[in-house]
C-alpha cells in the first residue's frame, strides 16, 4: 500500500523528484528502495544479442549448429567419421597369417598297412640287436644335420664360437669328445641293466662317472617293460634311409621307440629337445617298414638325463604327435634328397 501511494505521487509530480526524497517517511523506511526503483525504471539498458550482427548466410551452418543444440552434437558415430576423415581408417591389429602346412611330395604312412603283426610270443624275451651295416643310405643323424634351418645353424655356430673362446680349440675338441664318451657309456650302462647284467665293466666305472645319469633315470626305468630292441639298426627300404635305435620297449603299457639323451641344461618341455622328435619319428617309420621287425610302433619317448642326478624329464609322444613329426621328417628328407 505504501509503495502504491509512492508511485502515485511520483507519477503526478515527476518534476519534483528531489522533494520526494525529503519526505521523512520514505527517508526513514525506504531510502534505498526508492532510489533503486526509479533507477531501474529509467536507466536500465536493453541487452544486445551479438548474434544479430553475424552474417547469417556466410556462417549459416555454424550458426545453426551453435543455436540448435543445447548439448554437444557429437556422437560416437560422428567422432569416428571425423577421425576417418582426418587420419584415415583405424589400423586394426590383425593376427599373423599362419603359414600353409607343406605336404610331402612322396608321402608314405607312418604305420605300414601291409605289415601283419604276429601274436605275442612269450618265448622271445631277448631284445633284438641288429648290427648297423655300411651302405650308401644316409643316416637319420646325417640328414637332420645337413638340413638345419638358417636359425638353427646360426645358434649352433654362435654356441660353438663361445665355447672355443672359453676353452680354446683343443679344449673344445676335448669337451665334445668327453660328451660323446659319456653318452656312449650311459647307453652301455642302460643296455647292461636291460640285459640283466648287474655288473658294468670296470672300464665304464673308471673312465667316466655315469652314476649321476643312472640316478637321474631311475624313476623312468620303473615304468619300462618288455624291451624288444636295444642299440639295433633300422632302415626304410622305400625312403632309403637308416639309423640306430636306442631302445624299443613298453612305457606305461604302450610300445615306444625310446631315445636316451644326456644334457647339462634342463629340458623340461618337448620343444627344448630341438630335432629329437623328428629323429624318433624317423626311427618309428623305419621299424614299421623294416621286415626284420615283426611288430609296429606308434608312440615315442625322449628321456633327458642329467649328470648331477636330478630327475630326468621324460617326453612322451602319442600317435597323433608322432604323425605330425613324421610329416616334418618327410619334408626334411625330401630337402636332403633334392640337395644330393
Amino acid at each position: 500500500l505504501v509503495r502504491m501511494k509512492f508511485l502515485q505521487l511520483l507519477s503526478r509530480k515527476p518534476g519534483k523528484l528531489e522533494m520526494l526524497f525529503q519526505i521523512p517517511f520514505c527517508q526513514k523506511q525506504f531510502p534505498y528502495m526508492c532510489l533503486a526503483t526509479s533507477t531501474c525504471l529509467y536507466s536500465k539498458k536493453k541487452k544486445v544479442n551479438s548474434y544479430e550482427h553475424v552474417d547469417q548466410e556466410k556462417y549459416k551452418n555454424l550458426v545453426y549448429s551453435v543455436t540448435s543444440y543445447k548439448t554437444s552434437a557429437q556422437t560416437p558415430q560422428t567422432i569416428l567419421e571425423e577421425d576417418n576423415l582426418l587420419y584415415g581408417p583405424p589400423d586394426k591389429h590383425r593376427p599373423p597369417v599362419k603359414a600353409e602346412t607343406k605336404i610331402p611330395k612322396n608321402w608314405i604312412p607312418l604305420i605300414n598297412p601291409n605289415k601283419r603283426t604276429p601274436l605275442p610270443n612269450s618265448d622271445s624275451n631277448i631284445p633284438m640287436k641288429i648290427a648297423l651295416q655300411k651302405t650308401k643310405m644316409p643316416s637319420v643323424t646325417r640328414i637332420l644335420q645337413q638340413t638345419l634351418s638358417p636359425q638353427q645353424t646360426f645358434y649352433l655356430e654362435r654356441w660353438k664360437q663361445k665355447m672355443i673362446l672359453e676353452l680354446g680349440k683343443d679344449g673344445f675338441a676335448e669337451y665334445t669328445k668327453n660328451l660323446f664318451l659319456q653318452g656312449e657309456l650311459f647307453h652301455a650302462a642302460l643296455e647292461s641293466i636291460f640285459m640283466s647284467e648287474e655288473m658294468a665293466t670296470k672300464e665304464q666305472r673308471e673312465d667316466v662317472d655315469v652314476s649321476g645319469y643312472l640316478s637321474s633315470v631311475q624313476h623312468v626305468l620303473k615304468d619300462i617293460s618288455e624291451v624288444k630292441a636295444l642299440e639295433s639298426a633300422v632302415q626304410h627300404g622305400t625312403l632309403q634311409y637308416l639309423g640306430l635305435v636306442d631302445c624299443v620297449a613298453k612305457y606305461r603299457g604302450q610300445l615306444c621307440v625310446i631315445d636316451w639323451k644326456t644334457s647339462e641344461k634342463p629340458k623340461p618341455s618337448l620343444k627344448n629337445t630341438f630335432d629329437n622328435p623328428l629323429q624318433v619319428a624317423a626311427y618309428i617309420g623305419a621299424i614299421n617298414h623294416d621286415a626284420n621287425y615283426d611288430f609296429q610302433v606308434s608312440c615315442g619317448l625322449i628321456v633327458i638325463a642329467y649328470k648331477n642326478g636330478s630327475p630326468a624329464h621324460p617326453h612322451f609322444m602319442g600317435p597323433d604327435l608322432c604323425s605330425q613329426y613324421w610329416n616334418k621328417w618327410l619334408l626334411r628328407l625330401e630337402e636332403y634328397m633334392d640337395r644330393n
